[in-house]
Order: structure tokens, then C-alpha cells, then sequence
């Protein structure tokens, strides 16, 4: 009991801090920082993550001080900014600039020395050379490889090895063989210095090349990002005035005006509006909100003006608890120990190892033998067997199988932000995908029309359309797009009236129409058929239905239903082809789940799952020994895509789920998930390839170094040839599978009569919408005809898709064609 005592009050004072890294470059650097940090008294936990760029310290604070955590990743080269900030673009770029500059300088100082040597190879000598390698050596390792000293020195003085380390050794050996040179005749003074340069200015490279990728990366990934407004319309003393979110409090009262996101949980006092909460529920339909109603941060609001009441703020609010489970699933996200960190804990120590062993070898094994010690041999094996042993290629090996599919990834549509992500891919067994806005396009279709008493069908859905017409809700926008798709008559209508939460009515070419529910309908006097009520099947296949009546007569009804997306059920069927159970989850209730779950060919199906027991079912699934993929796009999926082995996030989500996610499908083709898996396995293939292809230098070169046999010159150039072959296969050869099915492959084409496009401008809008919501296309227009012309390289988009994203621009498809190539 005392001993359980104890653990709680230990787990009671214990606290987390939450950072962001900059300098992280590979896997090196994680383990560099994990094992400096738990060094430090009080140290409980470390989490690291690369692609995110943060680490997660908990630790008791009555044995290390924050500033002692703070104070030893700075020693290590490392910068740190708050975990709630996101650098700007101006930054990004300002550190890139830095970089390159130094690269720059470097590559400069690398030419000159070679330059140099290769004049005095070709027997072009001057009595100045020897003492202009020196110089150049000296400032590039004390120049612009100043920054290595310092956080090799932090590793080292800690016990820890990596490729800092490494590269100061070889460094430093390069130094200490040119000065040997000038006292010691027919020492090659020109080859240690240039040894110096070369393996600087590789270092300075690869961290160049390793920081741009990922900051090209992260302003992609920002281009998709929506920003939360900043700031709340609070109604203080009766004047309505902009105070920042972190400002209100509980209790005070929110304008919401139509369109506006709700900042803040709260409760609605005075009016009423329609309310999508699908990226914080799950819920597809909008929900209906009126005086006593909660309402959700994060949600938005449609069409009307609403007063609420704060009830939450600060750390209860939803987005909060969200942002808590984010947190919890980051530390409790199983670990991927990635294929070159098995290598590398071995890899460094080995390298010392055999520098010790040639240089005993001919010192103190040449005088036990000879009685003379060879120490020119022993400086030439050691110095060898360092510069053979600096890890270039061998710490290339897998940024450059992921620079490769990354390219290839974007594409394709897609951005890889994890490198942990490639080699999970091959391993996932299930990928579960969230309903709405992933399997469904999120927003409600007509998908059934009846007539009743003899009414035509067109007719009556034109008269609903002209009703519908003055409304914004999402219900009504549906119908007025549908009519318009199918080139009906939109009649012209008067005296419009809406009856939030319960339909609207106007005059139609003489006739009162009215469209909404049936207790709508029947208190406004119309007479409903007996067996009406609830249309049946069409409600219990998770559908909304709405009536409409001309008159006091029924004449019929409109079913509306998120949509299946046009290519998820031939992406469910080619996963479970491949061997892959795909698994739906959503917060809808069992009958809608089971609908849109049988469309898509899913069986197991987990619906009613709130947001905070999304990412407990994911570790469920996990802890049966499943490696799990997680598809999703909303704020209530961001737990579960940390939480994930794989998180998946479509592109048009929310700038938390995306963030979350360690890889995005820019637009909605769900396809695209297994172009990600291809692109990640056929990488992990590559990554594997390289690593073979740079021990197979290394395990030759690092013995023969040893031997002194191998002048260090030659390691230098034995080092290069490594990273060249590794450089020619990774961006060699395909990445994806030559079994994906023709249609993929497919080129097909969709011209469009867009009668209100009229510039450059219009076709510009077309085209981001287009390449935003469905993928990369080829677009032209003919601007004197009215007509635009998407291209597509798959065969997983409709024709009607395109139409309707055009719609979404801002434009009027009156026309499609669609060409098969």
C-alpha cells in the first residue's frame, strides 16, 4: 500500500514540457537528444519525434528545473521554440538562406582545394600550396563547420557518438596529418587538409539537403491549412467588440454571424441557425441550434445569427480536450525503431574501434614483432579507417530513398511528412477509416426523388429548387445544385418564409410551395397520406427526407445523403485484394454507419464513437498485434491519426487532423492511399539497398583502412563513390507497383461549358479549386467559347465531380463531356 502511495505521488508531481526542435536532421540527432535528456536527474519520459519536429520531456521538478532541460538542447546545437507557435514563412526561409549560405562558402573552399590538389597530383607544384590548404582547411573546419564542433563536443562529453562525432574525428585527423606533414618528410600535407575540407563540406550537405526537404514540406502541408480565427465578436455593456480567444471568459456572451466559426463551447441564447459540426462530431448533416442548444467550438455556423453564452474555456473547451488526446496518443503512439537506427548503435563505436586497433596495430603490434614502432603507417591506418568510417553514405541512405518517394509521393497528390511513415506502410494490416468528409464527401446530396398524385418528377423538384433557392441552408443549396446539374427549369418565387429547424415556403407560378418536414407540412394544412410518417426506408437507410407540397397537396419527396466518394469502394476492394482489412469508424449512429458501409464493401464497422474513444480504439486494434493505418479529416480524428502506426489525413481537413497526420492526400481521391503504400514499400526497398550498397564499402574499406594499406585520399574517394552509387539507386528505377490496376494509369478527360468564366483570373480559381479538392490536373480553357478542359492520369474521377467543384469556385457547369482516352 505505502509502496502505491509513493507511485501516485511520484506520478502527482511529475510534469510535462512541450517544445519544438529545430536542428533536427535524422535519426542521429533523436537519439542524441533522447539520451542527453535522460542523462539529467528527474528525467521519467523523453519522446522525440522527427517528423514533427517537437519533443515531450516528463520529468519531476523538484530534481531538474525547466530550464535545465532547456539549457541541455541548446548545448546540443539544438534551437527551441514554444509547442504553440508555428514559424512563419519569413523564418522558414530565413534559415534556409543561413544554410545555403554556408553551404555556399564551403563548396567554394571545397572547389579551390581541389583545385589545388589536383595540380599538385598532375606534379604542378608551388611552395605556397601546403600552406593554402592549411588555410583553407582551418576556416572551414573552424568556419563555417564551427557550429559541429560545438554540438560534437555537447555529444561527446555526455558519451554520446554520432555522426557529429564521427565527422569531427575525421576532421580533426585530417587536421593532425596535414601539421604531421610539415615535420614529419613525405607526409602527404595536401591530402590530410583536403581530407578536412571534403568531410565538412559532405556535412554541411546533407544537413542543407535534410533541412530544405522538410521545410518545403512543412509550407506545403501550410497551404492546405484553414487558420482559426484569432479573435471572438463579445458583447460586452451592449457594444459588440473583437477580444482574443484567450481573453473571454466564461460566462460572457459570442456574436456568431452566418458563416462564422464558433470560437468557443458554449450555449445559445438568442436566435437561431443550422450548425455543421462534422469536424468536431462526425455528424454529416448540419444540426439545428435555438435558444438552450450547446454548441461546440470548432464547429461552423450556415445561415443564421445566433447570441451564445461561453460555458467553457481555457483547457475544458473541446478543442482543448482534443488537443490533450493529441497529446496522450503522441506518448502512447507504438514506437517504429527504424532499420538504420538498429545499425547506427553499432555503427559508431565500431568505427573507433578499428581507428584504435590500426593505429596499435602499428605502434605497439609492430614493436612486439619488429622492436620498431611504424608510426607514419599508424597514423595513415587510423586517419583511414575515419575518414572510411564518417557515416555520409550510410546516413544518406534513407533520406534519399524518402526524398525519392516524396517526390514521387507529390506526384501523385500526396506529402510524406514522416520518415517512419515508409517503413510502417509495408507492415499495416488494417486501415480504418473515418465516414464523414474521408469514405463520403461530407456535404448532403439528392439522392432519391418520389412524386406523389401525379406530379412529374422534374416538375416538382423544380418547384422545391425555386423555394429552396433564398435559403442557404445546406439541405436547400443541395437541392437548387441538383436541379441545376440536371438542367431543370429554375422558377422564378416570392413572399419566401423559413421556419428554422423546420422548412421553408414561397409562391411558384400562382402555387404556395412548401419544402421542409412533415409536421411542417401538416400544421400548415396540407393533408398527408396514412404511412407517410418517416417515409419508411429511406430514413432507416440513414438518409434526411423532405416534403414538398403545392397548395394543401402532397406532391412528393426528396431524399438527401452524404455521398460515398466515387473511388472508395474499388479502394476498400483492392486493400482487402492486398491483403489489407479496411475498417470504418465514425460518430454517426449504427444505421447510417451500416448504409454507407455496405456501399463501400466494409464490414467491421465502429459507429457512435466519440472523438475522445477514437484514438483508445485504434491502441485496441493495436494491442491484438495490428499495425494500423488511420485515414481520417476532421478535429475529432487528430487523436486517432497520432495515434496510428500510419495517419492518414485528406487534404480538404482540418489543420489539426493534417497536422496530426504523418501522411496527406492532397483532395478526395482515396486512391491515393495506395499509391502512399507503394510509394512507402518500394522505399523501405530502396532504403534497405542503400544500406547494403554503403556497409558493402564500409565493411571492405574500414578493415582495409585498418591495414594501412588504404591511403586516406583513396578512403575520400571510396566514401564519394559510396554516396554516388547510393545517390544512382534512389532516384533510379520506379517506386510504384507495376501491378496497379489499368484505370489508374488511365488519361482521361472532362470538358466543361462554363458560361461565366470570362479571364485568366476565372481560369486560375478553376484550377487551384480543382487541384485542391481533387487532386493534380492539367487545365485549359478556351475563353472564347466558354470552355475549360480538365485532364486527369485516373480513372477513379466522375465527370459530375468535377462539375461539382467547379460549382464550388464560384462557376456554373451547364455542360459535361467526358473523354475516355
Amino acid at each position: 500500500m505505502d509502496s502505491h502511495k509513493k507511485e501516485n505521488r511520484e506520478q502527482t508531481n511529475n510534469e510535462k514540457l512541450q517544445l519544438k526542435i529545430g536542428g533536427l536532421h535524422c535519426s542521429f540527432c533523436v537519439n542524441s537528444l533522447t539520451k542527453a535528456c535522460n542523462q539529467l536527474p528527474g528525467i521519467k519520459d523523453v519522446k522525440v519525434s522527427l517528423a514533427h519536429e517537437e519533443i515531450l520531456v516528463q520529468y519531476d521538478p523538484s530534481r531538474v528545473a525547466e530550464t535545465g532541460i532547456r539549457d541541455t538542447i541548446g548545448q546540443l546545437g539544438f534551437s527551441i521554440r514554444d509547442a504553440g507557435r508555428t514559424r512563419t514563412f519569413e523564418e522558414e526561409e530565413a534559415d534556409i538562406k543561413r544554410e545555403k549560405r554556408r553551404l555556399l562558402l564551403t563548396a567554394s573552399i571545397a572547389v579551390v582545394a581541389a583545385v589545388l590538389m589536383a595540380a599538385m597530383w598532375t606534379g604542378f607544384r608551388q611552395p605556397w600550396f601546403k600552406w593554402a590548404m592549411m588555410t583553407l582547411a582551418l576556416v572551414t573546419v573552424f568556419g563555417p563547420g564551427g557550429y559541429i564542433i560545438r554540438m560534437a563536443f555537447q555529444s561527446l562529453r555526455r558519451g554520446i557518438l554520432n555522426q557529429h562525432v564521427l565527422m569531427e574525428f575525421a576532421a580533426f585527423a585530417g587536421l593532425a596529418g596535414g601539421f604531421t606533414g610539415f615535420f614529419v618528410k613525405g607526409f602527404p600535407i595536401k591530402d590530410f587538409f583536403g581530407v578536412a575540407v571534403f568531410v565538412t563540406a559532405y556535412h554541411i550537405l546533407s544537413g542543407y539537403v535534410s533541412l530544405l526537404v522538410r521545410t518545403r514540406a512543412s509550407q506545403s502541408v501550410r497551404r492546405l491549412l484553414a487558420l482559426q480565427p484569432p479573435a471572438a465578436r463579445v458583447v460586452r455593456d451592449g457594444v459588440e467588440q473583437e477580444v482574443p480567444i484567450e481573453e473571454v471568459g466564461r460566462g460572457e456572451t459570442v456574436r456568431i454571424r452566418p458563416g462564422d466559426q464558433i470560437p468557443l463551447d458554449g450555449e445559445v441564447v438568442e436566435g437561431t441557425s443550422s450548425v455543421d459540426e462534422s469536424l468536431v462530431t462526425g455528424e454529416s448533416l448540419p444540426v439545428e441550434k435555438g435558444p438552450g442548444d450547446e454548441v461546440v467550438g470548432g464547429s461552423m455556423n450556415f445561415y443564421g445569427s445566433m447570441l451564445i453564452e461561453v460555458t467553457r474555456v481555457g483547457e475544458e473547451t473541446f478543442l482543448k480536450q482534443v488537443a490533450r488526446h493529441i497529446e496522450e496518443a503522441r506518448a502512447l503512439k507504438p514506437g517504429i525503431i527504424l532499420l538504420v537506427e538498429r545499425v547506427l548503435q553499432y555503427f559508431a563505436p565500431g568505427v573507433l574501434v578499428f581507428a584504435a586497433l590500426g593505429f596499435l596495430t602499428w605502434t605497439l603490434g609492430a614493436f612486439l614483432i619488429t622492436g620498431q614502432m611504424d608510426v607514419g603507417r599508424a597514423v595513415f591506418a587510423s586517419m583511414a579507417v575515419l575518414v572510411m568510417g564518417y557515416p555520409c553514405a550510410l546516413g544518406m541512405a534513407t533520406p534519399l530513398a524518402m526524398i525519392r518517394g516524396g517526390g514521387m509521393a507529390a506526384q501523385k497528390g500526396i506529402l510524406m511528412r514522416s520518415g517512419a511513415a515508409f517503413q510502417a506502410l509495408k507492415d499495416i494490416s488494417k486501415v480504418v477509416f473515418d465516414k464523414t468528409g474521408t469514405l463520403t464527401h461530407g456535404r448532403p446530396e439528392v439522392v432519391d426523388v418520389v412524386s406523389l398524385n401525379g406530379m412529374e418528377t422534374g416538375r416538382m423538384l423544380e418547384m422545391a429548387a425555386a423555394v429552396e433557392s433564398a435559403s442557404e441552408h445546406p439541405l436547400a443549396r443541395a437541392i437548387v445544385e441538383h436541379v441545376e446539374a440536371s438542367g431543370l427549369y429554375l422558377s422564378g418565387q416570392s413572399g419566401f418564409e423559413a421556419t428554422p429547424g423546420m422548412g421553408a415556403s414561397a409562391s411558384v407560378d400562382g402555387r404556395v410551395v412548401r419544402v421542409g418536414t412533415l409536421d411542417f407540412l401538416r400544421e400548415s394544412g396540407v393533408m398527408i397520406p396514412v404511412g407517410m410518417d418517416g417515409a419508411g426506408e429511406l430514413e432507416k437507410s440513414g438518409k434526411t427526407v423532405v416534403f414538398v407540397s403545392a397548395d394543401e397537396e402532397l406532391m412528393g419527396l426528396i431524399a438527401l445523403a452524404d455521398t460515398l466518394k466515387e473511388d472508395a469502394k474499388e479502394t476498400v476492394d483492392r486493400l482487402r485484394a492486398m491483403g489489407i482489412e479496411p475498417v470504418m469508424i465514425t460518430g454517426d449512429n449504427q444505421g447510417t454507419a451500416q448504409a454507407v458501409a455496405a456501399q463501400a464493401g466494409i464490414t467491421e464497422v465502429m459507429a457512435r464513437v466519440l472523438p475522445d474513444r477514437k484514438a483508445e480504439r485504434i491502441r485496441e486494434l493495436q494491442a491484438t498485434g495490428n499495425r494500423v493505418a488511420m485515414v481520417g479529416d476532421g478535429i475529432n480524428d487528430a487523436p486517432a491519426l497520432m495515434q496510428a502506426d500510419v495517419g492518414i489525413a485528406v487534404g480538404a481537413g482540418t489543420d489539426i487532423a493534417i497536422e496530426s497526420a504523418d501522411v496527406i492526400l492532397v483532395g478526395e481521391r482515396l486512391g491515393a492511399i495506395i499509391d502512399a503504400y507503394d510509394i512507402g514499400v518500394n522505399s523501405y526497398r530502396k532504403t534497405v539497398q542503400n544500406l547494403v550498397i554503403a556497409f558493402s564499402f564500409n565493411g571492405v574499406g574500414i578493415p582495409l583502412a585498418a591495414s594501412g594499406l588504404l591511403h586516406p585520399v583513396w578512403a575520400m574517394i571510396a566514401m564519394a563513390a559510396s554516396v554516388t552509387v547510393v545517390l544512382a539507386n534512389s532516384f533510379g528505377g520506379r517506386l510504384l507497383s507495376k501491378r496497379m490496376p489499368r484505370q489508374i494509369q488511365t488519361e482521361q478527360e472532362v470538358l466543361l461549358s462554363v458560361p461565366d468564366i470570362h479571364c485568366e483570373g476565372c481560369v486560375t480559381t478553376i484550377r487551384d479549386r480543382i487541384n485542391a479538392e481533387l487532386g493534380p490536373a492539367q487545365i485549359t480553357a478556351d475563353l472564347s467559347n466558354n470552355l475549360v478542359r480538365v485532364s486527369f492520369t485516373d480513372g477513379g474521377i466522375s465527370p459530375e465531380s468535377v462539375a461539382r467543384t467547379v460549382g464550388q469556385a464560384g462557376f456554373r457547369a451547364v455542360e459535361v463531356k467526358h473523354v475516355q482516352q
